[in-house]
């Protein structure tokens, strides 16, 4: 696994990223389906109500859990903001929950970046080029998650 330079996200890119928050804060988030969960958080500093739209990475039926990850590290604000306020509000789909953030284990979340490199190879390749990883092996996903990005489950309160 080789790190290489992350570039800030700008122009286009940058829109497409905000593009689902546009989506369910005019009503319509709805559209974006299972794969995208809006999670409604205060800010840590601020105290401020807060918005962040993320992948649902995988979902446990049984238990309701949602699970999300930072691919931007554990400096991302809005996984900070969870750290310090696990209480939180989310939108899958057209459904609104009330949850728990519970982050995972190091080792958890390196088992959990195997899961969806194995469920979905193509997005999780891309994910590492974005996040300026360059890995293609379950050793290398699994060191990626335990060491760079931390996943946390959103279970119903």
């Amino acid at each position: 696994m080789t790190q290489t330079e992350r570039k800030p996200v700008t122009g286009l890119k940058k829109f497409f990223f905000r593009a689902p928050l546009f989506l369910y804060r005019i009503g319509l988030g709805g559209l974006l389906g299972k794969r995208f969960v809006l999670v409604n958080h205060i800010g840590r500093k601020s105290g401020k109500p807060r918005q962040t739209v993320l992948e649902v990475v995988n979902h446990d039926k049984t238990s309701n859990t949602y699970f999300i990850a930072s691919g931007f590290g554990k400096k991302s604000d809005w996984y900070l903001n969870i750290l310090a306020h696990p209480q939180v509000n989310i939108q899958v789909g057209w459904r609104k929950l009330a949850v728990t953030a519970v982050p995972l284990t190091p080792e958890q979340s390196g088992q959990a970046m195997v899961d969806y490199a194995r469920r979905y190879p193509t997005a999780a390749k891309n994910l590492g080029k974005v996040i300026g990883y360059a890995v293609s092996t379950e050793e290398e996903y699994r060191a990626v998650g335990r060491d760079s990005i931390p996943f946390i489950a959103l279970e119903v309160r």
